[in-house]
């Protein structure tokens, strides 16, 4: 059975709901997963916009180290809302910040906001809140034993555009 990821709050292709927007709700997902393989020993999960116009993409939510007991992550969960399981770590942002940081594309095309679950091969990654994206990603790459992916979209309005400071 392959790893397979959910959601009541995301559709795979379609837009990206205003809760999930930054200038809106700014709420991570509601996300299930299901059929981890055997010697999974932790969960990770992350959205990305790999549309960014850095040259590197954008990480919108890093979280690690969810127990392999767990199965799902409540709407907020990454928001500061509650729901993070003991032990999980949410990493810092391309916004700055640990947490969840909704879509903000700039103007232009269509960018996708890819949200991943990991099954990881260990019970702890060797991250902290203060890890960007690209160290979570790093560790994933040596720790992960399977992952299941959902493509979402924000078309370019200004609901999806990051507020000025």
């Amino acid at each position: 059975m392959a790893l397979k990821l959910t959601s009541t709050d995301v559709t795979d292709g379609s837009t990206l709901p205003d809760a999930q927007v930054y200038a809106k709700g700014n709420t991570s997902p509601q996300l299930s997963w299901s059929g981890a393989p055997d010697g999974t020993k932790s969960f990770a999960v992350t959205m990305y916009d790999p549309d960014a116009p850095t040259g590197s993409g954008f990480w919108h939510w890093t979280v690690a180290n969810i127990p392999a007991s767990v199965t799902s992550l409540p709407s907020g969960a990454g928001s500061g809302k509650g729901g993070l399981p003991q032990g999980a770590v949410q990493g810092r942002t391309d916004f700055g910040k640990a947490g969840f940081g909704g879509a903000a594309p700039p103007p232009g095309p269509a960018h996708r906001y890819i949200i991943t679950v990991f099954a990881v091969d260990i019970d702890r990654l060797e991250v902290t809140d203060q890890d960007s994206g690209a160290v979570y990603g790093f560790q994933l790459q040596f720790h992960t034993r399977e992952d299941s992916w959902r493509k979402e979209a924000c078309e370019v309005k200004d609901e999806c555009r990051l507020p000025a400071l």
